[in-house]
């Protein structure tokens, strides 16, 4: 068979023109032409369509309306996809991707892995210490109480909320607040400054009696008491009625004291916070209890009575309450004295401020609207409103969810 299609093949190659029925051997110039011009027609056809436009590409502006059109087409269907995702997920796919994807590629990604005590591992160590110290803590005028509500969590769920660092962050307040450079003069104060600087918490509630047998108008003995020895928030409320009983007595007799030396000075500060924080403690309780008017009162008060003592941030609270009476004019009447750019801003004002900016066009809003006439302006203050909260801090939003 392979032998057969050979010897074919060779002799249809071998075969003259001459000899094939049909073909004509001699075509005149004219028929060749005729015959190249038919094909390579569409050809030309092309070539000609491409070498007007390249003509008339100055004249029409080919380029730029080319580039306009894509560049508006893109636009419009990135409006379209970002609207579908918000109006589907609840969040911005934008934003999203910036913070889950760009936000590490951009130095939130750990460097290739070195060996402990190489010079490169020791540089990225004095990087990250470098990147922690310039870190801004915030304080949290919302905690909960750790008896009463910490404690809770960790029976229901059997995991612990609070970190070391967190704990770490509240001694050095409770620090800051509770004590001063004259506590050895009243033994049962000495104790309390050992309690709060105590990691372990039956130590410090331990402390806390000790110092009330030396002293039992010991004001910081029964804060301590009420923060973490109290199980409910009407146990916390009693030993809080308590110490603001002995901090009242006690800020009396300092004010009494406080030209004598300049210790006698630091010691009525240190008093004047101690009274300021169970107040604004108790008017939480009363909050958690269902006594909103209450709660509003006392912090109203108090930050009459107390203006310049504004690291307690009690207005934070105050928004809360007033949130939860749904007196929307109050809170923006607390938000006009507060949200300054020259204050420290908060999440708590971010987000209260993009809340009510919101609210007031959140009733008339429709995308399909908004797509046809584009966001007016109070509708561009919510959003602007709303990034600024969510750069501020961004994970409030899972917490919300």
């Amino acid at each position: 068979m392979a032998d057969r299609g050979g010897v074919g093949e060779a002799a249809a190659v071998g075969a003259s023109p001459a000899s094939v029925p049909g073909l004509n051997p001699t075509l005149g110039w004219r028929e060749r032409l005729r015959a190249g011009l038919a094909g390579t027609g569409a050809s030309l056809w092309f070539v000609a369509g491409l070498g007007l436009l390249y003509a008339l590409r100055i004249p029409l502006r080919l380029c730029e309306n080319l580039a306009a059109g894509t560049s508006s087409l893109i636009s419009g269907l990135i409006f379209i996809f970002e609207w579908w995702y918000f109006h589907k997920h609840g969040t911005s796919f934008i934003e999203q991707v910036s913070v889950s994807h760009l936000q590490p590629l951009m130095g939130g990604t750990e460097s290739s892995i070195s060996e402990p005590g190489s010079p490169s591992r020791n540089r990225e160590n004095e990087t990250s210490r470098q990147n922690l110290s310039e870190c801004k803590v915030w304080r949290n005028p919302l905690n909960l109480f750790r008896g009463a509500e910490y404690r809770r969590y960790t029976w229901v769920t059997g995991k612990e909320p609070l970190t070391y660092y967190d704990m770490n962050l509240s001694a050095q307040d409770h620090q800051t607040f509770f004590t001063c450079d004259t506590d050895f003069l009243r033994p049962s104060d000495t104790v309390m400054q050992k309690a709060w600087r105590e990691r372990n918490p039956p130590a410090r509630i331990k402390a806390a009696y000790q110092a009330l047998e030396l002293n039992n108008d010991c004001a910081t003995a029964y804060v301590l008491l009420a923060e973490e020895e109290a199980t409910t928030i009407v146990d916390a409320e009693r030993l809080f009625k308590q110490a603001l009983k002995a901090g009242e007595t006690i800020y009396r007799q300092s004010q009494q004291c406080q030209h004598q030396s300049p210790q006698h000075e630091a010691q009525l500060r240190r008093d004047t916070n101690v009274l300021v924080y169970i107040k604004r403690r108790l008017a939480m309780c009363a909050r958690k209890l269902g006594r909103i008017r209450e709660a509003v009162k006392i912090m109203r008060d108090l930050m009459k009575e107390f203006p310049p003592l504004t690291m307690l941030n009690i207005h934070e609270n105050l928004l809360e309450s007033l949130l939860e009476l749904q007196a929307y004019p109050d809170v923006q009447a607390v938000l006009a004295k507060y949200d300054d750019i020259s204050l420290p801003k908060s999440a708590a004002i971010c987000y209260t401020a993009a809340l009510l900016k919101t609210r007031t066009v959140s009733e008339k809003f429709s995308p399909e609207t908004a797509s046809r006439r584009g966001l007016s302006t109070a509708e561009i203050n919510a959003v602007e409103a709303i990034h600024r909260a969510v750069e501020f801090n961004p994970h409030v939003p899972k917490l919300l969810e």
